[in-house]
């Protein structure tokens, strides 16, 4: 028993050991984001020194930070859902369908995942220049969608989908569900966890896009985060280190919640799926 407890009493000291290890760094920017910048550089503390709560006020007065915002919001929500759209009928097809060039596509498809941003970057700007879309919000919703991270999408739902049950589709035809009846009330609801996952990587991917922005963007109230916390410099263009951080712990809270909330329905998903 006591042999027992002993080893307990060590599992939770590694497993708290480790947590702070991952914590610390995030405890670090929320607290100097209410420090000065010298303090910043002083003597470190688990609290903030002065409680400048006027940090985060100043982030919106040096630049738009809420349109900044806002634009990442927007590109995020449109990129996701699209991404996980677009590859899961395309999974989906490449799974359970038979057409001509199946197989050539597929691995067309693969060598996409081979493919670097830095690589397309240029073609992908004249591209868009030529129809008119740089200098906006489009190309960083159809970047996710249709280069490397849709394909990566496309290619793990296409695995999911392989190893569903041909019997389910095949009741489902008896019943007299369609092809789109079954892909939309069958096939994507027993995906969740799947779906789930895919639609996390593929949020975090788009909201820490900085390159693309870089790119294509370069009006200031186009800027999305990436962008606008590289952006808080003063007059002599050195960074601003206190709104910095502070703009970067208020740009973390959607990814934390996306990231919880799907998470959570991905939990649930295993647990429904166990008890069947």
């Amino acid at each position: 028993m006591k042999t027992k407890t002993a080893k307990n009493i060590v599992y939770y000291i590694i497993v708290i050991a480790i947590v702070l290890v991952f914590i610390y760094p995030f405890w670090w920017m929320v607290t100097n984001s209410l420090n000065s910048i010298n303090e910043i550089f002083g003597k470190p503390s688990l609290l903030p020194k002065s409680w400048l709560w006027h940090n985060y006020i100043e982030i919106f007065r040096v630049q738009p930070f809420a349109r900044h915002y806002l634009n990442t919001i927007i590109v995020a929500l449109l990129g996701t859902g699209g991404n996980v759209l677009i590859s899961a009928l395309s999974g989906y097809a490449f799974a359970r369908l038979r057409f001509p060039g199946r197989s050539a596509l597929f691995v067309l498809l693969l060598t996409a995942l081979m493919m670097p941003i830095e690589v397309t970057i240029v073609p992908m700007y004249f591209m868009m220049n030529g129809i008119g879309a740089n200098d906006t919000l489009v190309p960083l919703v159809l970047i996710p969608i249709f280069c490397s991270q849709g394909a990566f999408s496309a290619f793990l739902l296409r695995q999911h989908f392989i190893t569903v049950p041909k019997e389910l589709e095949e009741a489902a035809r008896l019943d007299g569900l369609k092809p789109a009846g079954i892909f939309f009330r069958i096939m994507l609801p027993i995906s969740v966890p799947v779906l789930s996952s895919a639609a996390i990587l593929a949020f975090l991917s788009v909201w820490n896009m900085y390159l693309e922005p870089l790119v294509f963007v370069s009006s200031l109230n186009k800027f999305t985060l990436p962008l606008s916390l590289a952006n808080f410099n003063d007059t002599y263009g050195l960074p601003q280190w206190n709104l910095q951080l502070a703009a970067t712990t208020l740009s973390v809270i959607p990814v934390m919640t996306f990231y919880l909330i799907f998470q959570t329905k991905i939990s649930n998903a295993m647990v429904n799926s166990g008890m069947k």
